[in-house]
């Protein structure tokens, strides 16, 4: 993948990573910051749950209230779910213009 694709507009181009279905991931919006690492998040199926982020993220990347998120609920627990990927801006516009979200 060229790090410095651009498409014919000139805008760069996404790759952009999809929910896992196997995995029984989801799109989420991040809604509210609880702190020690909890979200209260909005998932597409029109549950809220409580995110909870990875250690792998939480060094990485900042969510903020707003940001579209990958998240998989849990199994034994479908009131919470992990944050599994948080998209850029661009990102989330190419994915509504998509249809995706």
């Amino acid at each position: 993948a060229n790090q410095n694709a651009v498409n014919a507009d000139g805008t760069p181009t996404a790759r952009v990573r999809l929910p896992k279905k196997w995995n029984n991931e989801q799109f989420a919006l991040a809604e509210l910051m609880l702190g020690a690492n909890h979200i209260r998040v909005q998932c597409i199926d029109g549950i809220s749950r409580m995110g909870r982020i990875k250690g792998k993220m939480k060094k990485r990347t900042w969510i903020r209230e707003g940001d579209t998120l990958i998240v998989a609920p849990w199994s034994f627990q479908d009131s919470k779910c992990d944050i599994v990927y948080r998209y850029l801006k661009p990102q989330t516009e190419w994915l509504r213009k998509n249809r995706y979200i």
